[in-house]
C-alpha cells in the first residue's frame, strides 16, 4: 500500500522557520501532483501549497504566500516545505498528500506532523 511519511515538524516561536519533509510513496509511483495540506483543531482541513509533478508549477494558499516555498528533491520521490516568517496561525496538523495518475483528487495521504508556533 502506497504510503507517505511526513517529518520535521515541531514547535517554534513565531518568527522562525520550519522545513518539513515528505518521502514516498516510491520514484515508480506514478502521480500528477503532491500537495501539503493543513487542519487546525476544530477546522477543516485546507490546502496550503501543492506542486505539480510534471512541470513543477505551483500553487499557494493566500495565508502562505511569500512565506512558505514548496519543492520536489531530485530523488523524485521527496517533497519539501519551507516554511519562514511564522505565525501563531500556522499552527495544525501538516499533512502530505499525493494525487495518483487517473484519480481526481489526492488518494494517499501521511499521517500528518505537528507544527506549533508560539506567540
Amino acid at each position: 500500500q502506497a504510503q507517505l511519511v511526513e517529518s520535521g515538524g515541531g514547535l517554534v516561536q513565531a518568527g522562525g522557520s520550519l522545513r518539513l519533509s515528505c518521502a514516498g510513496p516510491g520514484s515508480t509511483f506514478s502521480r500528477v501532483a503532491m500537495g501539503w495540506f493543513r487542519q487546525a483543531p476544530g477546522e477543516d482541513r485546507h490546502i496550503v501549497a501543492r506542486i505539480r509533478w510534471s512541470g513543477g508549477e505551483t500553487y499557494y494558499a493566500d495565508s502562505v504566500k511569500g512565506r512558505f516555498s514548496i519543492s520536489r528533491a531530485r530523488d523524485m520521490n521527496t517533497i519539501c516545505l519551507q516554511m519562514n516568517s511564522l505565525k501563531p496561525e500556522d499552527t495544525a496538523v501538516y499533512f502530505c498528500a499525493a494525487q495518483r495518475v487517473g484519480e481526481r483528487e489526492y488518494d494517499v495521504w501521511g499521517q500528518g506532523t505537528q507544527v506549533t508556533v508560539s506567540s
